[in-house]
């Protein structure tokens, strides 16, 4: 996420690599050739998190029509095992963070930076990340140490799969970074599935009956919540879902022509839904555990939303209409951690604006509201697109 520029550069800026100097500099596009495509496609998955997803639920909420109700249970998280649109949004903003960084490797490669300096700037913010998580969702704002809790929070999971990437890339050529992919997720399933533990059934993927969960709660001494159990086990495959990314980011980066491109993300998409989905029937799709199914159905998904944005964007050059996307991806962390902390205040201030119309709209105004808040916070942060601040980590 993150410094005070964010071109299609990430929402993480990266480090430097050993990987195979980002792929080989004589297979590199031309460096100055920029992927709107990434910038957009970033913008579209924070769109969800920043006021779309109360846009669509107050819809479904007052409706009767069984297609917008349906539409309504996919913007809620499925309780365990199983997979809903909004259980993607995460995973997809961190392939989003993998896929940017070699373009940023590229750079710090080029100004001349360190190894020890950029493994120093990646740890300051893997460390941030980590603090400002705590802020949203660990009650740090209650100042009340009762009600503070080491919640494992969304930003962590980016920061932990930015933090192993990051290791992967600064030392490892192509071929190891494919190698320690899928090393990742076959890890994670193995440990899971045949280490056992006390009060682990081998095969049972319960909450709280997982190696995941033990792990958590014997290192950090019985701490609990939805969020926290199992996230030392699942560095592993937050790892893959950034790492995942990052083989995209070379794909982009290659001198292969755009039909190329096109045909390979169109491919790995398939073969990542096809695995995930047949994998599935053994080692369950759980986003609360992050498991190794759940990275290759999400990175499935991610692959075709890259190649249909490259595509509209990159290669037919339909850029006018991303545009709002752009708006919010050029800004995503900014974007997430106001919305984050004052969605509520941005909420009173559109009940103040249109109040009014509520004796006229009845039902539909909770769905009139929410997108005026939502449109509250876009010309925020279309001010600093228009004046180029970009603010990252």
């Amino acid at each position: 996420m993150a410094n005070c520029h964010m071109h299609a550069a990430p929402l993480l800026d990266e480090a430097e690599p050993v990987a195979e100097e980002v792929a080989t500099k004589t297979t590199l596009a031309p460096k100055s050739e920029r992927m709107m495509c990434v910038d957009a496609m970033r913008g579209f998955d924070m769109f969800w998190i920043v006021g779309a997803d109360d846009v669509v639920r107050a819809l479904a909420a007052n409706s009767h029509n069984r297609f917008m109700q349906a539409l309504g249970m996919q913007f809620e998280h499925v309780d365990w095992a199983g997979c809903h649109f909004y259980d993607l949004i995460f995973p997809i903003f961190l392939f989003i963070i993998g896929l940017s960084m070699p373009f940023s490797f590229s750079k710090r490669l080029e100004r001349g930076d360190s190894k020890a300096a950029i493994y120093k700037h990646v740890l300051i913010r893997v460390l941030v990340l980590v603090l400002l998580g705590t802020v949203i969702h660990g009650n740090v704002l209650s100042l009340n140490w009762h009600r503070f809790t080491a919640s494992y929070s969304v930003l962590m999971v980016l920061a932990l799969g930015y933090l192993v990437a990051s290791v992967i890339l600064l030392n490892l050529k192509l071929r190891g970074q494919i190698i320690a992919t899928v090393a990742l997720i076959v890890v994670y399933w193995a440990l899971m599935d045949y280490v056992p533990v006390p009060g682990h059934v081998v095969g049972v993927y319960a909450p709280g009956k997982n190696l995941g969960d033990w792990l958590n709660n014997f290192v950090l001494r019985g701490a609990q919540g939805p969020w926290h159990n199992g996230w030392i086990l699942q560095s592993l495959t937050n790892g893959a879902t950034a790492m995942l990314g990052v083989l995209g980011g070379h794909l982009l980066r290659s001198r292969k022509t755009d039909k190329q491109k096109l045909l390979w993300m169109l491919a790995l998409g398939v073969a990542c839904l096809a695995i995930g989905w047949v994998w599935s029937g053994w080692f369950p799709i759980i986003k609360r555990r992050w498991t190794s199914t759940y990275v290759l159905w999400a990175a499935g998904w991610s692959y075709l939303g890259l190649a249909v944005f490259f595509w509209i964007v990159d290669v037919r050059r339909y850029r006018k209409w991303v545009i709002p996307f752009v708006v919010i991806g050029s800004n995503a962390l900014v974007a997430y951690i106001v919305w984050g902390v004052f969605a509520k205040a941005f909420r009173l201030m559109a009940d103040i604006l249109v109040h009014g119309l509520q004796q006229y709209v009845g039902g539909w105004y909770d769905t009139i509201a929410w997108m005026v808040a939502m449109s509250i916070l876009w010309l925020g942060l279309y001010c600093l697109y228009r004046t180029r601040t970009f603010i990252k980590i």
